[in-house]
């Protein structure tokens, strides 16, 4: 099996309902050689018993335990172990967007180290999310967007696709959730990296529980919206980045 082109970090809590179907539409929707990385919170969550008899059929698949807590320790614990030039953090309840991952990886060949799965450019979309979060990612969205001129629509949606080097590169200082999206998003704005976006569609969770936190994450939110600004109307001058590879 030749080497994966990107890794697909998953992070999990309880998936059975999803799991199989979103590791199917990966197999018939994505065009790339790629790994996933099933990054869980605790041995006996209920994901784990379903993957254990899953046919591969041509793609790899690892198993890593969260080293960190919650969901943001589950994603760090992920990009911590990327072997792949790129990778992609995957909602385990997405069966529907695998095919436009093709998109994002034909963005990261154009030279992105940033490729935005976005619900608010055209041919994107947003259905069934509950009013305060629509309300909290429409109205950062926009301010990012077109107040600290950051180059997407939706600055907000943890479904991109970042490179190998800006995740090996990148100090975290996010504590929240999924956050840690937003802060590369904006380190890589003020380092002048390449950034665009392709159209995606989000449809509320069917099954299980989502770990999006929105008061809890407000704070988070604010401190890299505040980033951003400074960026572009402080002239703040990018730190320096010893890139590794």
């Amino acid at each position: 099996m030749s080497a994966p082109e990107i890794d697909i970090v998953i992070p999990v809590y309880n998936e059975r309902e999803n799991i199989v179907q979103v590791l199917d539409s990966l197999k018939t929707g994505v065009r790339f050689q790629y790994r996933v990385l099933i990054c869980y919170d605790r041995d006996d969550d209920n994901t784990l018993p379903v993957l254990k008899n899953y046919p591969l059929n041509g793609f790899q698949m690892e198993y890593l335990k969260n080293q960190g807590s919650g969901a943001l320790g589950a994603v760090m614990t992920g990009l911590s172990r990327v072997e792949a030039p790129a990778v992609i953090v995957f909602p385990a309840d997405d069966v529907i967007n695998a095919p436009r991952l093709n998109h994002l990886y034909e963005k990261f060949k154009e030279g992105c180290d940033i490729a935005v799965a976005s619900r608010f450019m055209k041919g994107g979309s947003m259905v069934g999310c509950p009013l305060l979060k629509a309300i909290l990612v429409r109205t950062a969205g926009f301010l990012l967007h077109r107040v600290a001129l950051v180059p997407t629509h939706d600055p907000t949606n943890g479904l991109r696709l970042f490179s190998r080097r800006l995740v090996r590169s990148i100090d975290i200082e996010s504590r929240a959730g999924f956050t840690f999206s937003i802060e590369y998003l904006v380190k890589a704005h003020r380092l002048g990296l390449k950034i665009d976006e392709t159209p995606f569609h989000w449809i509320e969770r069917q099954a299980g529980k989502s770990r999006f936190r929105t008061l809890r994450w407000i704070p988070e939110y604010s401190r890299w919206l505040f980033y951003a600004l400074a960026t572009t109307w402080l002239f703040r001058r990018p730190p320096t980045v010893s890139w590794k590879d």
